[in-house]
């Protein structure tokens, strides 16, 4: 009592208002602010209380009237916190103790009762007993904890990909005298053709790599090639704007496809109905009837070279990438676009159609982005980047894509997962520059278990899976993303 009257007697000593919100401020966090790098131990009544708010709030509207859901969600969330929770003591440390504190304020520990009584007191034996805790508050806070310490983490969603044998070169095939720029495989899977910038045609056995054949005609580099599935026809379209329908029973032109302006970058068969169309630097995507020779359609829009095109056999049955940065769905009865997928920022050299799927890759410089069908919604984005110019892309039955770049690499992705598995090099033959290690245009025989790549040190090389290769000598190294980048 004498202690008391004589604090009451001692004069005040006027402090200023910023002191006064500091000290206060000061006494706040030494309450209230946990330690970084130390979970307070939770407390089952805050927890339940927190998550019966977070029920009403986020699901109010569809929640049933009846308090059974949040009756067993509360006893969970109880028994999980009595679980990891063996005392009943809660600790509430406080933050780092700044530089310029008060002279005589000696390092206090805040010491929180079972019972709801709290106590400051020295760093020393002065604590006893199982109901307390003693937690030194001259740890340092860089963030506040008291968020992640209650959140529960969520289980990545991302699809995990399947385990893939790497890709081997198993053979090299020599003969044409210019860059081989473009490639088709035959419907019966018995023989592939070239077009190369030595304007000739080559035919090739798949099974040996013989030569069987050689077609001239165009006077230009030869760009696109396709084989009919219905007729003994094959159509090539080449930089001397020409397109010509060859009868494969007369090794010669039947038909030639007059229109285009200027040089013809791409070509593709209807699957369906027999119309052709081709896409070209006049940045017009022209479709042909077959038989007549007659121009059906120039479906214009575009405001560069139109450099790849596929087809399929429902709507939209057109879809068309250009060097504008768009790709554009059209509408084949009317001749008019659907829509407009404006995603990328570089040119659309590349695209492919699963052959199963909805769904349609578009690669470019940028990225590899993979969209739904027929609606062109975009899905996400390959999750690497190859960083090179990518002139073609092909993707077989089993899910797996290959995307092939000017600097000569040959990268194989995992369709589902948009993970890349493998980043193959491809290696120019004797006698060539390192900068001829360019592929043009790849594709996948009609099972799939073949790849052909077409590149500018003049060869074709063929690719299949290594047989040898295991889980074991090739691991799967995934790592799921953490972020989507939704352009």
């Amino acid at each position: 009592m004498a202690g008391a009257t004589m604090d009451s007697e001692l004069p005040v000593e006027p402090q200023s208002l910023k002191k006064l919100s500091f000290k206060s401020m000061k006494r706040a966090l030494d309450l209230f602010s946990p330690v970084h790098g130390q979970f307070p131990p939770p407390d089952p009544e805050s927890k339940k209380i927190r998550v019966s708010h977070k029920l009403k709030m986020e699901y109010g509207g569809v929640i049933c009237t009846g308090k059974e859901p949040s009756t067993r969600v509360a006893s969970a969330a109880k028994q999980a916190s009595q679980a990891s929770a063996p005392s009943g003591a809660l600790a509430l440390p406080g933050p780092e103790r700044s530089g310029n504190t008060e002279k005589g304020s000696s390092q206090k520990d805040l010491v929180v009762f079972s019972s709801g009584q709290t106590g400051a007191g020295s760093t020393d034996a002065g604590v006893q007993g199982a109901g307390k805790a003693l937690v030194p508050t001259n740890v340092s806070s860089e963030r506040n904890l008291s968020t992640s310490a209650i959140m529960e983490r969520i289980p990545n969603r991302w699809p995990r990909p399947a385990w893939r044998p790497p890709w081997k070169n198993y053979r090299v095939i020599s003969g044409h005298l210019g860059w081989v720029r473009s490639v088709a495989v035959d419907p019966s899977n018995a023989w592939f053709c070239t077009g190369s910038a030595d304007r000739t045609i080559k035919i090739w056995d798949l099974a040996s790599g013989q030569l069987k054949l050689t077609l001239t005609g165009h006077i230009d580099q030869i760009r696109g090639l396709a084989v009919s599935s219905k007729h003994t026809y094959m159509f090539s379209a080449g930089d001397d704007k020409l397109v010509k329908c060859w009868d494969l029973e007369q090794n010669k032109v039947i038909r030639s496809y007059h229109g285009h302006l200027s040089g013809v970058y791409c070509l593709a068969l209807h699957p369906s109905i027999d119309i052709l169309l081709t896409g070209g630097r006049d940045s017009v995507c022209r479709v042909w009837d077959i038989r007549s020779k007659m121009q059906i359609h120039a479906l214009s829009g575009h405001e560069n070279t139109v450099c790849s095109v596929f087809t399929r056999p429902t709507d939209p049955q057109v879809i068309t990438g250009s060097h504008d940065n768009t790709i554009k769905l059209w509408d084949l009865r009317n001749g008019k676009t659907i829509s407009t997928l404006t995603h990328h920022k570089k040119s659309v050299r590349a695209m492919a159609p699963h052959p199963n799927e909805d769904s349609f890759v578009s690669a470019s410089a940028d990225n590899i982005k993979k969209f739904k069908l027929p609606r062109g919604e975009f899905m996400h984005n390959m999750l690497s980047q190859q960083k090179t110019i990518i002139n073609s892309a092909a993707v077989n039955e089993d899910g797996v894509l290959a995307t092939a770049g000017d600097n000569g690499s040959l990268w194989f992705w995992d369709w589902k997962s948009g993970h890349n598995f493998q980043q193959a090099q491809t290696i120019v033959q004797p006698g060539s520059l390192d900068s001829e290690a360019g592929i043009y245009s790849i594709t996948y025989d009609i099972t799939g278990s073949r790849l052909i790549t077409c590149e500018a040190d003049k060869t074709i090389k063929m690719w299949k899976e290594d047989d040898t290769a295991t889980p074991e000598t090739h691991p799967l190294h995934f790592k799921p993303p953490r972020d989507i980048r939704r352009f």
